[in-house]
């Protein structure tokens, strides 16, 4: 694949590379460290692939075990957009 020269870079989103640090409930799944948005949602996602949480017949939604219930409200399930609006819920920027 060729770019064009005269393409406009994409610049990178700075909330999402700002640290933010995840609550006890979170650091769980994701560490205690502060990580920006992106690694820590990579994480998340690391941990559904690792204990295959991700629902087998709807790809979009998320079967929560017991770490990811109190993440996600108690919520069994939810889909992929509800999940990063619960998360959000659980860092300190």
């Amino acid at each position: 694949m060729s770019t064009k020269p005269n393409a406009p870079t994409r610049k990178p989103n700075a909330a999402l590379l700002k640290p933010v640090q995840p609550d006890e409930v979170l650091s769980v799944i994701v560490g205690s460290t502060p990580l920006p948005r992106g690694e820590m949602t990579k994480k998340l996602w690391d941990y559904i692939k690792k204990h295959g949480l991700q629902d087998a017949t709807n790809k979009r939604n998320i079967n929560a075990d017991d770490a990811l219930k109190k993440v996600f409200n108690g919520k069994a399930q939810v889909s992929m957009f509800e999940m990063t609006k619960l998360v959000s819920g659980h860092v300190k920027a």
